[in-house]
């Protein structure tokens, strides 16, 4: 391709399709650089195909990340434990439905509200103690946290907190505990 160097070939590299075309086919007019341009045709074909097979292999990627996605949020929707995404503040950025039925409050009462006002005063510290634990990257420990009562009686729960994807947001699972193993301690 000793013809078609420099400036024609930086030239065409920054035409439009129609414009590459057009001068493709005026090089492969002229017997001096026919040649080169059947050559440089024959590269653009080899290049189209492979941009094909990238295209169709992005397709395919995409397809698969979207199931696997749909798969995913699925799983944490329908858990049988409560999933949430806390800030500092615990303010509530996201809840599954069993998080949703566990709070007893539909999804809207729920979001962009503090997870502390669903709890029993006193479970504040012990929900900061491990959002901090979580914060600094220590294992998640377990702890038990109290609803607020509901006809008298608050249902205790089991909670761990581990750090969230976003900078500032935590994840939490929350269960409750059996009525049985309810008279432990609180922490």
């Amino acid at each position: 391709m000793t013809k078609l160097t420099g400036g024609v070939r930086s030239n065409l590299s920054r035409a439009s399709p129609s414009e590459a075309l057009g001068a493709l086919f005026k090089l492969a007019s002229s017997p001096d650089t026919a040649s080169d341009a059947l050559a440089m045709l024959h590269e653009l074909q080899v290049h189209q195909v492979e941009v094909e097979m990238q295209q169709d292999e992005l397709r395919r990627s995409r397809v698969e990340l979207e199931r696997n996605l749909i798969q995913q949020t699925t799983r944490v929707e329908h858990a049988p434990a409560a999933f949430l995404v806390v800030d500092r503040a615990t303010v509530v950025n996201e809840i599954n439905l069993a998080g949703v039925r566990l709070l007893g409050a539909a999804r809207p009462a729920v979001l962009g509200r503090p997870l502390s006002g669903f709890l029993a005063p006193s479970c504040s510290d012990a929900l900061q103690r491990m959002l901090t634990r979580a914060r600094d990257g220590t294992l998640p420990e377990p702890g038990e946290l109290q609803l607020l009562p509901k006809g008298g009686v608050g249902q205790k729960l089991l909670c761990t907190a581990g750090r969230g994807a976003a900078s500032g947001q935590f994840d939490l699972v929350l269960m409750m505990l059996p009525s049985k193993i309810q008279g432990s301690p609180s922490v």
